[in-house]
């Protein structure tokens, strides 16, 4: 493991595993690089698989001020050119994903391919209901309950009653740890937007998966995403938002077939 000083934060990246073409894993907002322990190994049978923490998360800086979405892209951009990685595959979770889908946008010469399972982008696809629970977490957090606030967002909005319990400890402790990063996302007005005609017109290969059994609004805003970009949707059997979790196996082999497809052009 080593640590990056880029854009006035220092993040942390886990050891390169594997060997092939670069694949930066790129995790949702409370958790950290953890979060893909039991994905990397299979991944990493064909590609030079490399995990980091995004800035406010676990062993990264918190870096000056909130940080909007933008950042965080400018933040991947940056460290696949410390890696001398030229162009890589890219696999996000929730928010992560939005991520990826926005550099892939913004700067198509340094990706690949690009994963993306079940992007927050609910400013394609509006979500009145859900925005009201991520208020009242928010709420809840910058009253001081910041344990209470995660376990509702997890088991209230992302992964349904009961989740929180089957989510592993190191997880959970990430999770409310890094609670702060949430609150400050919700300060950023475009961080569920995303420049789609941009996005379509990235010549590599896009894919949006689902979880079979996620909570209805991720899955209606996956489908949504997949629309409005004109890409595949591939449904994740047995899974729901955290797929690298519960059905890792599962979600590799999606990703493999993703990744490995032809690439596809956005239609004149």
């Amino acid at each position: 493991m080593t640590d990056f000083l880029l854009n006035g934060a220092r993040l942390h990246v886990a050891a390169p595993t594997g060997d092939g073409d670069p694949m930066i894993l790129v995790h949702g907002g409370w958790t950290d690089h953890r979060t893909w322990s039991m994905l990397v190994p299979l991944l990493a049978q064909r590609n030079r698989v490399i995990s980091y923490d995004r800035r406010g998360h676990s062993l990264s800086d918190y870096g000056p001020g909130p940080s909007p979405r933008r950042r965080d892209e400018d933040d991947l951009a940056a460290l696949i050119d410390e890696l001398g990685a030229a162009r890589v595959h890219l696999v996000g979770s929730s928010y992560g994903a939005s991520i990826a889908l926005g550099l892939a946008g913004r700067r198509p010469e340094l990706v690949r391919s690009v994963v993306a399972h079940e992007p927050p982008l609910t400013g394609l696809c509006p979500q009145p209901a859900v925005e009201a629970q991520f208020a009242s977490v928010q709420d809840q957090i910058e009253a001081g309950d910041v344990e209470g606030g995660t376990r509702r967002f997890f088991e209230e909005v992302i992964l349904g009653p009961g989740g929180w319990e089957l989510v592993p400890e190191h997880v959970r402790e990430a999770s409310i740890a890094n609670a702060q990063t949430f609150v400050d996302l919700r300060e950023d007005p475009f961080a569920s937007e995303l420049d789609v005609e941009a996005v379509q017109r990235f010549p590599g290969p896009i894919t949006i998966t689902r979880g079979e059994i996620s909570p209805a609004w991720l899955q209606e805003t996956a489908t949504a995403t997949a629309e409005r970009l004109r890409r595949p949707l591939r449904v994740i059997s047995g899974a729901g938002h955290s797929p690298h979790l519960t059905t890792p196996q599962t979600f590799a082999a999606a990703i493999a077939e993703a990744v490995d497809g032809p690439p596809l052009h956005a239609a004149a």
